[in-house]
């Protein structure tokens, strides 16, 4: 029996005969105008609009399904749809219904995407369009150079926009559409969009994307809700979850999984390109990187972190535990410090042993606080709410102050039965001089490959068994999933920063103490449990 995901479920009304209500007969509107139009890339006779019946079928549950008062009940569309299924030419077909029977005098249609190449796409999908056909060239003024579309007739206008907030504050539209919402580093234009559609009566959010990299950002936390949308967990009859999804478990070189996923694959003519889909996998079975692209983008299964990551997070969160540091108290525990430098992400990480063999982990991060929400920018990832949840200590000022640092090592080994506290002696001599001066223990953990072998071996052994315990730490969370190995040719690792997708510096102090705390328990010194084989490299 062939094996079928949840999200196959999620999809049977785009595919069976169920009927869909259509009360004002808005549904079938919004169909016979679409199908109306022209494209300047059709095969079919007089390059009539393909709208195909999956596309046909979500239509018609968007603006057919009304209230009683003839309102329309969907407010928010989340189309998970993989690359080469049309979902932008879709995206502009909407666009255009916004400034055709569905126009407000004088309302705004937006689109909206990362930058302003992947912002013109829709737009230039709805130029060819209107150019196709005389009756629709004359209704319409074409700005090209403002990036703009104008009804001339009632002043409804389009625009296309990229991730300039700038020039979103401030707009109220009544049709959003937003494109490839995985790839947006910063929400100031999410943000913008939204609370604008909150301002007009009547108004559309439809977002179109592939899946993405990672848990901390704007596109899984809108995916998480459609799936418990989806399945129920959250009833919203005003958001509308499209879920095209391959399960992470299932064979992604099988075709009968590619065909139930993308849906233009069983259209006439079939699309994207099944002949090209087949070489990318040929080519994948040897390139993890490749192979990861595939599944994302093809297949939309959403990747943890790195494009190869070393450990697999569900893993990770079935490690999942409270840790309460205070019922921990007088326990044997080995702390580590990843520093980094003064404007950077570190972290202090504590391993405590709990019972013979097993272990809890308790990691802070500490960061600039006027720096923050740069950082989140730049990262995607959401450090103002980390800080708010207390997992990021945000230091006053530009520089993380190592007193705060050195303040919440004193405070743990004034709660626990302190070992050692590891740290890379480039960047903390002042600390460790600071500490030890205090009879706290110090030890340097130089950062080279012969001092992780084993402690990464330990954390991972440690993992894999649930023989460690950790409080659901998101940011640790995102760290670990960033994590990428650099590997001599004896098989010995240490983290690698410069190729890590993102952030590791809380990753790499839990890897030193987890390492340091099977060893220290083991009553093994640093240099017994340094590998031999990698004192070379």
């Amino acid at each position: 029996m062939t094996k079928t995901t949840t999200s196959a479920t999620f999809n049977d009304w785009i595919f069976d005969d169920s009927e869909i209500p259509d009360p004002e007969g808005k549904g079938e509107r919004a169909v016979r105008f679409i199908r109306a139009l022209r494209h300047p890339k059709s095969r079919l006779t007089g390059r009539q609009f393909q709208l195909d019946r999956w596309q046909e079928r979500i239509i018609r549950r968007v603006y057919g399904d009304t209230r009683p008062d003839g309102t329309r009940k969907i407010k928010t569309v989340f189309a998970l749809i993989p690359r080469g299924n049309r979902k932008t030419t879709l995206g502009a077909a909407l666009a255009m219904l916004h400034l055709g029977p569905e126009r407000i005098p004088r309302s705004q249609v937006v689109s909206s995407a990362v930058d302003r190449d992947q912002a013109r796409i829709a737009l230039e999908e709805m130029v060819g369009v209107i150019r196709a056909h005389p009756r629709t060239e004359e209704a319409f003024q074409i700005q090209d150079t403002k990036n703009r579309i104008t009804h001339k007739r009632s002043g409804a206008f389009y625009r296309a926009m990229s991730a300039d907030a700038a020039t979103a504050h401030g707009r109220t539209p009544v049709f959003a559409l937003v494109d490839e919402l995985h790839a947006w580093k910063k929400r100031d234009l999410w943000d913008a969009i939204k609370t604008g559609l909150v301002k007009t009566p009547g108004s559309l959010l439809v977002v179109t994307t592939t899946a993405g990299i990672g848990r901390e950002n704007i596109a899984y936390d809108m995916y998480s809700y459609a799936k418990q949308v989806a399945s129920g967990a959250i009833v919203d009859e005003a958001f509308l979850p499209i879920l095209f999804e391959a399960d992470k478990d299932e064979d992604w070189r099988d075709e009968a999984v590619w065909h139930r996923v993308n849906p233009g694959l069983s259209c006439v003519p079939p699309y994207p390109d099944i002949d090209g889909l087949r070489q990318m996998v040929r080519e994948a079975e040897h390139r993890p990187a490749d192979r990861a692209m595939f599944q994302q983008l093809h297949l939309n299964i959403w990747q943890d972190g790195a494009a190869n990551p070393e450990w697999d997070l569900s893993i990770w969160d079935e490690c999942t535990s409270p840790v309460d540091l205070e019922s921990l108290r007088g326990k044997p525990a080995w702390l580590a410090v990843d520093l980094a430098k003064r404007t950077d992400l570190c972290a202090v990480a504590a391993c405590i042993e709990i019972d013979v063999g097993r272990y809890a982990l308790h990691v802070q991060s500490f960061a600039p606080e006027e720096g923050i929400r740069r950082r989140a920018d730049n990262d995607s990832a959401p450090y103002p709410l980390w800080r708010d949840q207390g997992y990021l200590t945000a230091c006053p000022g530009d520089i993380v102050d190592r007193l705060i640092v050195e303040d919440h090592i004193r405070k743990l080994a004034d709660l626990l039965d302190v070992r050692e506290v590891a740290f890379d002696q480039y960047l903390a001599r002042e600390i460790m001089e600071n500490l030890e001066a205090d009879d706290i223990p110090v030890a340097a953990f130089p950062q080279t490959l012969a001092n992780f072998a084993k402690p990464v071996d330990d954390f991972e052994q440690l993992m894999l068994t649930r023989a460690v315990v950790h409080d659901g730490n998101p940011l640790l969370r995102w760290a670990i999933g960033n994590v990428v190995m650099m590997t001599d040719q004896s098989g010995n690792r240490r983290p690698n920063k410069a190729r890590s997708a993102d952030r590791i510096d809380p990753a790499v102090a839990a890897i030193m103490s987890c390492g340091r705390a099977v060893a220290g328990a083991s009553g093994l010194s640093m240099y017994e449990t340094a590998s031999e084989d990698a004192f070379f490299f």
